[in-house]
């Protein structure tokens, strides 16, 4: 019984252990998803902005430009781009992203067309690598702080695919799979068809504003050719702002469970311990007694 009692008090030792290292990590995410939440608040004006005069514009005009009408010559391609973790620890954040992503790439290898697969995270990448799946291009890094430099290579990317003309090389249309952050218990993966956009008329606006006019200079078309690019920028960077508010909140819910676990297993390794510790201490009871019976005995 002593060693099943040196086995349980070891058992409790390395649980403590990772007790620490998942309260730490739990700590980090709390501390790291106030400022992601800002970040993504701060970002929202900029793209309803931006949104606002490509609507206005594309709407009150009479041009086709290629980011906002269907391609004369169908490639029959389309682009997925799919936001996931660089480190893991944060539950099924990137797991939902990756099935959502699957779900997407059944309903276009259905409709005829070919995947280009375009990934952003270290976990999706692991994901595509062990299926041994190709994949154009990857981006990994710090996925829980974006980068607006990071943001502005992607979009460049995929703006690039979008617009090439080469036989076999360009896409038809692309897709962003990302996690939306709603609040600190709610994060969905959500689908985003960013090229072609969809413009509708009629953009949303609050009751205190006004749908501003705009005088277009030089060209609607050279307007467009200026705020388009800008405005993949801002729709990638906030995917991906999103997102990583998205994988803190998983993260630091998981590291709470984890931590609670923990908890758990000490108190049930140290009822265990005691267990063994009082049938230790009962059996060199009945040995003292059996010896001095048995002394008693002998005299």
């Amino acid at each position: 019984m002593a060693g099943s009692q040196r086995e349980f008090k070891a058992r409790i030792k390395s649980t403590q252990s990772l007790k620490k290292i998942f309260r730490a990590m739990e700590l980090i995410a709390a501390t790291r998803i106030s400022k992601a939440r800002t970040a993504v608040d701060q970002a929202r004006p900029y793209a309803r902005a931006i949104s606002r005069a490509i609507s206005s514009v594309a709407v009150h005009s009479d041009i086709d430009h290629p980011l906002t009408s269907e391609r004369a010559e169908k490639t029959g391609r389309a682009a997925i781009l799919v936001i996931t973790a660089d480190r893991g620890m944060a539950g099924a954040y990137s797991a939902n992203a990756l099935r959502e992503s699957e779900r997407l790439r059944e309903r276009l290898q259905k409709d005829g067309k070919e995947v280009v697969q375009f990934v952003l995270g270290r976990r999706g990448v692991s994901y595509f690598k062990f299926r041994n799946r190709p994949v154009a291009k990857s981006w990994e890094g710090d996925s829980d702080r974006p980068e607006v430099s990071v943001a502005q290579e992607v979009a460049g990317t995929l703006l690039e695919h979008f617009l090439n003309d080469e036989p076999g090389q360009g896409v038809d249309e692309i897709h962003i799979v990302y996690t939306r952050f709603t609040s600190m218990v709610t994060q969905d993966p959500f689908v985003l068809r960013m090229l072609p956009i969809e413009v509708v008329e009629g953009v949303a606006v609050t009751k205190d504003e006004i749908e501003p006019l705009y005088e277009l200079e030089p060209s609607a078309e050279e307007v467009l050719d200026a705020l388009l690019p800008r405005y993949i920028e801002s729709r990638v960077y906030s995917c991906m702002l999103q997102a990583a508010a998205s994988e803190l909140a998983g993260r630091q819910r998981a590291m709470n469970t984890a931590v609670k676990n923990a908890d758990d297993v000490i108190t049930n390794y140290t009822r265990l311990a005691n267990t063994a510790r009082q049938d230790e201490i009962t059996q060199e009871i009945s040995e003292i007694v059996s010896g001095a019976d048995a002394l008693a005995a002998s005299a």
